[in-house]
């Protein structure tokens, strides 16, 4: 298969996991512990099925969607995805690029290989930056400066990685900080001269650019990265340390990894505009529900207070709506943002977009739905299977779930 004729996002999945060494692609896709909460993000769906209307116009579908001030022309967006350099030469400037030509939001991720800098330089007006909360007050503190003194418009403080999370998958592979190289990783590279020869080409490992600056002059990118792990993450983070945040930041401010409606309601009151529902894609606690099974529960507890939005799980245009139905008001995608880039680069990524926008358009289409804005509750239909599970997802029985 060749990315011309990849018509959805598993097709993207294959593709990069064809051109990407195992110890890269098992980076993408795993979870942690046994990835039980993987599926559990995908297969939350299954638990609604969409109630079309028919004898309904539309000839026009319109899937603008405003979000934190500024207006898209889709309700979705690229999730900060740490170390994507990795998969693809310039990933990060590469997603940026393809979010700007998409008019959709992107958010670098602190952990990018590009610097905050080199992103808003090439997407100025959609590039939204992921804050972690490191042990260096004044690095955080240097970090809210930069992104604010470059304008942007949003900054998303991802609140999720208290401690570090047991990856197995990278464990089994060596593929962790400090990054030594071992037989087996010789061998993947060898039967993957595409990603390998691209990846030597350009220097080896890349540097993490946000954290650069702070690091000694001459410091090589293994050293960079060290500081990183030095760093981050940061268990001793509090409602403290949102405060602190929301004082230095003079713009839209999100917070991701809002998992529990009491901590929605929380962040509401303590000024936030936004929230992401987030379990940070499986790979933090592995018992943790989906976002989608309790987004219901924090859109009763916020109302229309802040900006909810949602990601994890969400492969189709299908899951956009289902999402948006359930009181989202925008989603992020993350992996299927990867599979695009790591298979294509530039291509690859407005592949993923252009796949989700068709998507999109044809679920509206055939639900009757010629409007994001008119999207509600009224659209779905739980399926048996939630009513065999007990699920929230299932109340209602064999009705129509009403606003």
């Amino acid at each position: 298969m060749t990315l011309d004729r990849a018509i959805n996002i598993s097709d993207l999945r294959h593709l990069a996991m064809k051109r990407l060494p195992r110890m890269a692609f098992d980076f993408i896709e795993g979870g942690c512990d046994d990835e039980d909460g993987l599926a559990e993000n995908e297969s939350a769906f299954a638990a609604y099925r969409l109630m079309p209307r028919y004898l309904v116009d539309v000839s026009q579908v319109d899937m603008t969607a405003q979000l934190a001030g500024q207006a898209f022309s889709m309700p979705l967006g690229l999730a900060p995805t740490g170390a994507a350099g990795m998969f693809r030469h310039d990933a990060d400037r590469l997603l940026a690029r393809a979010s700007a030509a998409a008019n959709v939001p992107f958010v670098l991720s602190i952990n990018s290989h590009a610097s905050i800098e080199q992103a808003v330089e090439a997407a100025p007006e959609h590039t939204w930056f992921q804050l972690y909360g490191v042990k260096s007050l004044e690095m955080t503190e240097d970090m809210v400066r930069r992104a604010a003194d470059l304008g942007v418009k949003t900054l998303v403080l991802s609140v999720d990685v208290p401690v570090q999370s047991n990856r197995e998958r990278n464990r089994r592979n060596r593929f962790s900080q400090p990054l030594r190289v071992t037989p087996s990783m010789i061998l993947q590279a060898i039967a993957h001269p595409s990603w390998t020869l691209e990846y030597l080409r350009n220097g080896g490992l890349p540097y993490m650019g946000n954290f650069r600056p702070y690091a000694p002059s001459g410091a090589s990118a293994e050293a960079v990265g060290d500081l990183v792990f030095s760093v981050f993450p940061a268990p001793d983070l509090t409602w403290t340390f949102l405060e602190k945040i929301r004082r230095l930041w003079p713009r839209k401010l999100f917070i991701k990894g809002i998992m529990h409606p009491d901590d929605a309601f929380r962040s509401a009151e303590m000024g936030v505009d936004g929230i992401m529902v987030s379990n940070h894609g499986g790979r933090q606690l592995d018992r943790a529900p989906s976002p989608l099974q309790v987004l219901p529960a924090i859109r009763e507890a916020v109302g229309d207070r802040i900006e909810i939005t949602l990601d994890g799980g969400i492969r189709r245009g299908s899951d956009v709506v289902i999402a948006l139905c359930l009181g989202a008001r925008m989603v992020f995608v993350g992996r299927p943002a990867l599979y695009g880039v790591a298979a294509g680069g530039d291509k690859g990524v407005r592949k993923t977009l252009e796949i989700f926008s068709q998507e999109l358009a044809i679920v509206l289409g055939q639900i009757g739905c010629p409007r994001i804005a008119d999207l509600g509750p009224h659209f779905l239909w739980p399926s048996l299977a939630a009513s065999r599970s007990g699920s929230n997802a299932s109340r209602g029985g064999d009705r129509l779930v009403r606003s």
